[in-house]
């Protein structure tokens, strides 16, 4: 019955091309379906519990359609093998993981500690694939949507932790999320090294060059550790700045609502 449902679900389509109508359109929908969404949760009463509901919800929703997306991959796409390049353990997985577990975190540091997390690394992993999504386009219908999808979840759920107020404004909390950061990296690295290269978790393989664009020519100049160690800086930074900006915006927003 499943692989009926997956087999009947495989719609064909021409893959779109990067910045074609069909990514501008989706994405900006998909923006503005995340601000609505976000305002209209974030309505009070808001409580610790309703907060927790919404995340966990969230992480259900891309838990279910990453066991379908797993499913299509081997049934359809690869012909009943298991490709390790797409095990659900890249950077944009995390969030994943992280709201499906959040109900059962310590209520205080440790939570402000993951919606940072989500609020930060999540929302660089959502924007980034929108600005360069050739990784989102796929031959068939489900698995481009799939794609698009998720990440414009990432998305809602760091403005979600941003606009309920669980991510901490002050500076100093970003730093409890790297050693957050740098678990997910090492296991991440543990599933390269166990599959031998044939996984590329976070895009820090040993075996070869970052396969990023920009960080493949650093890889190539200065060596594949030192490209990694680069490569990782660069996602600090990134989810550094993309925490200040979410924050930013939704403050600008509060003083003129208010």
């Amino acid at each position: 019955m499943v692989w009926t449902f997956i087999q009947k679900t495989a719609w064909p389509m021409t893959p779109p091309a990067p910045w074609s109508f069909f990514h501008i359109v989706f994405s900006l929908f998909g923006l503005v379906s995340v601000v609505f969404f976000t305002r209209l949760l974030i309505r009070p009463p808001l409580s610790d519990k309703k907060i927790s509901m919404v995340l966990w919800r969230c992480g259900l929703i891309l838990a279910v359609s990453e066991v379908y997306k797993q499913l299509f991959l081997y049934k359809i796409v690869n012909n009943c093998r298991y490709d390790w390049w797409y095990f659900p353990f890249q950077l944009c997985s995390t969030p994943m993981y992280l709201c499906l577990i959040f109900p059962l975190l310590p209520s205080g540091k440790v939570r402000r500690t993951a919606a940072v997390y989500l609020q930060s690394f999540g929302f660089l992993g959502g924007i980034m694939a929108l600005i360069e999504p050739s990784g989102l386009m796929h031959p068939y219908w489900t698995l481009t949507l799939h794609g698009f999808v998720w990440h414009l979840l990432l998305i809602f759920i760091a403005c979600f932790c941003t606009a309920s107020g669980l991510a901490e404004e002050e500076d100093r909390s970003f730093l409890y999320t790297l050693p957050l950061f740098y678990i997910f990296c090492l296991i991440a690295m543990t599933i390269n090294i166990v599959t031998r290269g044939t996984a590329d978790m976070f895009y820090i393989s040993p075996y070869y060059p970052i396969t990023q664009i920009v960080f493949h020519e650093i890889s190539l100049s200065l060596g594949i550790w030192p490209g990694i160690a680069v490569y990782l800086l660069a996602i600090c930074t990134g989810a550094f700045l993309c925490r200040k900006m979410t924050a930013a915006v939704f403050n600008m927003y509060n003083k003129r609502s208010g």
